[in-house]
């Protein structure tokens, strides 16, 4: 790899760009949050915003290896192997870190101890694991899953969980008796009395759900326009987690719009967003949630330029989104993921992400973007077409304001009925700041833009900006 390729990366979970040597400190964090997490490659010698690389002195290299390698061994437990070397292009010298996913978290940095010196990666930065977070890292040790955990509050016989029953029975045909309770691993004897493990009260109708799991739910809303600020219409999925992904399905089936054109002498409907790779997104946000982080739920919204589903919980590190038409297949919940297979609601062989892949093929006018936001992980369809109207839109609104303002000068609120609009908008008060950017307009009132009396006036630039579109039209 290259110098230029090395720039082309974005900083994010699995890489890191540093100009010098990190601090002891904050190098021991970003190695224990890599090897937490999926692993990661430090660069040193680059500089970050913009990425360029400065480079370190030859003469020094091996002397920062070893302050590299003592670092880790000193400082970080259990013990961290890194890969360490020396790059060049030229006169100019990098050191590259690279640190493997560890086998037998959670790693932390040894002079704060487990409960403060355990760090994960959330997007380019480290951050410090919560008891949460530090559980799931002992349960991947083990290689367990949250949702394999017994519940010892309830047992068994007095655990409601009759609707499941008959959703099983309906998808499988078959009877949801206790030997298939027991080959899914829903529930565990303890000293010869059988109780549930967190997936089935997830999947059960029990008031312990609604105690323990009171956030498993998922909140949908259509918003009017492109913020979240007015709900055209909302609801709140708290079921058992079998039905939870129909239903968001069903609301977001209500909410947007299937067209129709002619090809010869057929007509084709066809939905404005692919639905397949939207049902199957909101399939994984159920399956593949984070259920140990508490007071999260997942989010369908929908706006007029797309539709945005966020799920609690980072992607397992084996899996790649920028690869969606590779199979892959890790399942964070090793009790939840197979129950769903069986009920038929998601692949069993790694399909998913390239049934979305797919599908995406054959609407060309979507954009699928994903990212990790928080501890939680969201994708987003976007119109393109919806986008390129709006630009051209805030063009024509751009213009339209300079001409308004070349002989009279007016408040926000007196632009705004010019405009024809009801009141002033977001859109309006984002133009208005660009023309002042690109000094086009300015503030009659310049040393107290709040001043009540504040209007708004052409400049100069403003004016021969007109004549310049004015000459381009003719």
């Amino acid at each position: 790899m290259n110098f230029k390729e090395i720039l082309s990366q974005p900083e994010g979970r699995r890489l890191e760009f540093k100009e010098q040597l990190p601090k002891t400190s904050d190098l021991a964090k970003t190695i224990v949050a890599f090897s937490n997490d999926a692993g990661g490659e430090l660069f040193i010698g680059i500089k970050d915003n913009p990425h360029e690389v400065v480079g370190l002195s030859e003469d020094d290299l091996t002397s920062i290896e070893e302050q590299i390698s003592n670092i880790i061994y000193t400082k970080c437990y259990p013990t961290i192997i890194p890969d360490i070397t020396f790059l060049s292009e030229g006169d100019k010298h990098l050191i590259r870190v690279t640190i493997y996913r560890g086998n037998t978290p959670p790693y932390y940095v040894k002079d704060l101890g487990k409960l403060h010196g355990t760090f994960i990666r959330v997007g380019s930065t480290n951050r410090q694991a919560d008891e949460n977070i530090i559980g799931e890292l002992e349960r991947r040790k083990r290689n367990l899953s949250f949702d394999s955990e017994i519940v010892l509050d309830k047992p068994l016989s007095a655990l409601k969980y009759d609707s499941f029953k008959q959703i099983y029975k309906d998808k499988t045909n078959e009877d949801l008796d206790l030997q298939a309770l027991k080959k899914l691993e829903l529930i565990k004897d303890v000293e010869g009395v059988l109780y549930p493990t967190q997936a089935l009260i997830l999947f059960s109708d029990d008031n312990l759900r609604n105690s323990l799991f009171h956030f498993a739910k998922i909140e949908c809303a259509r918003f009017k326009g492109t913020k979240s600020e007015t709900f055209i219409d909302q609801k709140t999925i708290n079921t058992d987690i079998s039905m939870q992904a129909e239903e968001a399905y069903n609301f977001v089936l209500r909410h947007i719009n299937k067209g129709a054109t002619v090809e010869g002498v057929y007509t084709i409907s066809r939905w404005e967003y692919p639905l397949k790779a939207i049902r199957e997104a909101i399939r994984n946000a159920v399956v593949h949630r984070d259920y140990s982080l508490t007071g999260k739920d997942i989010k369908v919204a929908i706006y007029d330029d797309m539709i945005e589903i966020t799920s609690p919980g980072l992607l397992p590190p084996s899996i790649d989104y920028s690869a969606m038409e590779s199979r892959q297949s890790d399942a964070k919940n090793k009790i939840i993921a197979p129950v769903f297979k069986r009920l038929g609601i998601i692949d069993q062989w790694g399909n998913g992400l390239k049934m979305i892949a797919d599908e995406l093929k054959e609407y060309p006018d979507i954009e699928f973007k994903w990212r990790e936001t928080g501890l939680s992980f969201q994708v987003q369809f976007i119109k393109k077409e919806f986008i390129k109207q709006q630009e051209l839109q805030n063009k024509s609104l751009y213009a339209e304001i300079l001409l308004i303002l070349t002989n009279k000068t007016l408040s926000r609120k007196e632009l705004s009925v010019e405009l024809g609009q009801k009141q002033v908008s977001g859109q309006l008060n984002k133009i208005i700041t660009k023309l002042i950017d690109d000094k086009l307009i300015e503030h009659t009132i310049p040393n107290n833009i709040n001043h009540p009396s504040q209007k708004f006036q052409i400049t100069k630039r403003g004016n021969t900006f007109l004549k310049i579109i004015d000459q381009e039209k003719k």
